[in-house]
């Protein structure tokens, strides 16, 4: 068969049947079959190449086990890390492998392993970014809270928290208690975790909200500073209620909290009760709306009354005072 295309080859053969030449001549000439010849007659463009769906690999239902092993490794220890010989040998015992070569799943080790660290360095990266823009006062982590020094706060509703389905869901959360009982530092730890997750997060204080709603109206860009509170997956309100909020100051609040209903999550910590929030929100008609808005179909934490600071704070005798 000579080295011509196939569409050159269905184009000579037509060629050589107007010529006068037998089929069998042009099958001996060009060195093909009778079913060549017979398509190259009926149509002058061959049939479209046949695809095959790709063979399944014998190593490809063990690849998401050696996936995950790869990515305990990267934050372990080098000595602790799994060689390419471990994972095979975990493979064949715990997994009942069979005719899969080492070589084969020490190849893929050796392709995959620098792929999860680059893509572990990338999350991280993403992470550092996200945690910054959201604009933490401080660092607070959940693995620094004391939860044997408030035992009001269930651990387990916190770290469940912290898998932030909340947030997915855009659902609002409300950590409710005295001054110094860890509610601002679960705020930032839950928003840090999900900043980490990937989530858009910001962080303010009320009364900075509010301020910053009460410039835009006057400078007329009210909408524009809505649309950027509104637009992070988690908006972190700390402090509400420390401040008594004028009618002005609450309808916007309220603006800012209906923009976000039910799209993208909210969380805020308050000192009182919703039944003491009379004195920071006056009209109570909007008081009932904005706890409407913070606890449809979210989450209530209350931290207490025992203060974590006031308990840790060291109290000095007059004797104990430098001279």
């Amino acid at each position: 068969m000579s080295d011509m295309s196939k569409v050159e080859l269905y184009a000579a053969i037509r060629q050589d049947l107007r010529a006068g030449l037998s089929k069998r001549a042009i099958e001996r000439k060009h060195g093909v079959g009778w079913r060549t010849v017979a398509k190259a007659t009926e149509s002058v463009w061959p049939e479209p190449r046949k695809e095959y769906s790709p063979r399944p690999q014998k190593l490809e239902p063990y690849k998401p086990f050696i996936d995950e092993v790869l990515r305990a490794d990267l934050d372990a220890p080098r000595r602790q890390r799994h060689t390419a010989t471990r994972i095979y040998r975990r493979l064949l015992e715990e997994h009942g492998m069979m005719d899969v070569s080492y070589q084969r799943v020490s190849a893929y080790v050796r392709e995959r392993r620098p792929q999860l660290q680059m893509e572990q360095m990338t999350a991280r990266r993403r992470s550092e970014r996200l945690i910054k823009a959201a604009g933490f006062p401080r660092a607070k982590t959940l693995r620094d809270f004391d939860f044997d020094a408030n035992p009001t706060v269930d651990p387990t509703m916190v770290h469940t928290l912290a898998r932030c389905d909340w947030v997915r869901e855009g659902l609002p959360l409300c950590l409710i208690g005295d001054s110094g009982t860890g509610k601002s530092h679960l705020l930032i730890a839950l928003g840090t975790e999900a900043a980490k997750a990937g989530f858009r997060v910001r962080y303010t204080l009320a009364a900075k909200l509010v301020n910053k709603l009460v410039e835009a109206v006057d400078g007329q860009r009210l909408t524009k500073t809505i649309a950027r509170y509104s637009g992070v997956d988690l908006l972190c309100i700390d402090e509400l209620g420390y401040t008594e909020l004028d009618r002005r100051g609450a309808e916007l609040l309220f603006q800012v909290l209906t923009e976000r209903e039910e799209r993208k999550a909210v969380a805020i910590v308050s000192h009182r009760g919703f039944s003491g929030w009379s004195k920071t929100f006056t009209d109570a008609r909007l008081r009932a709306a904005i706890i409407d808005r913070l606890t449809f179909g979210g989450n209530i934490i209350e931290t207490g009354t025992h203060s974590y600071r006031r308990a840790h704070t060291k109290t000095y005798a007059p004797t104990d005072l430098p001279r």
